[in-house]
């Protein structure tokens, strides 16, 4: 009984960081599709990461904006909130604020 309660233990975890991984990935591409650095941004959030393996994992699967699926700012906050990824959604926030106010594609 313990072995199979420690066997969905690890399930869980498991399948809670591939959720993770989808988050970063999720972040990651959403910065490339809009022009964003995610390294940087990802460091504005938190500092002490400076050599986050599953951002630098992350940025190795993104594809060009041209490639990419269009990623709404709505679904990247989501994601990020589903986390409770606060601090990077705080940052993701200010980053869709300042492409807002700087007007249309083109001006």
């Amino acid at each position: 009984m313990e072995d199979n309660r420690k066997l969905v233990e690890e399930q869980i975890i498991e399948s809670y960081k591939r959720e993770e991984e989808m988050m970063i990935l999720v972040f990651a591409q959403w910065c490339v599709n809009n022009g964003l650095d995610p390294h940087a941004l990802y460091l504005q959030a938190y500092p002490q990461q400076e050599g986050n393996e599953a951002l630098r994992h992350a940025l190795t699967l993104t594809v060009s904006a041209e490639e990419a699926g269009d990623i709404s700012d709505d679904t990247v906050l989501g994601v990020l909130s589903l986390f409770g990824n606060d601090d990077l959604a705080q940052i993701v926030t200010e980053a869709i604020a300042q492409r807002g106010s700087k007007g249309p594609v083109g001006d």
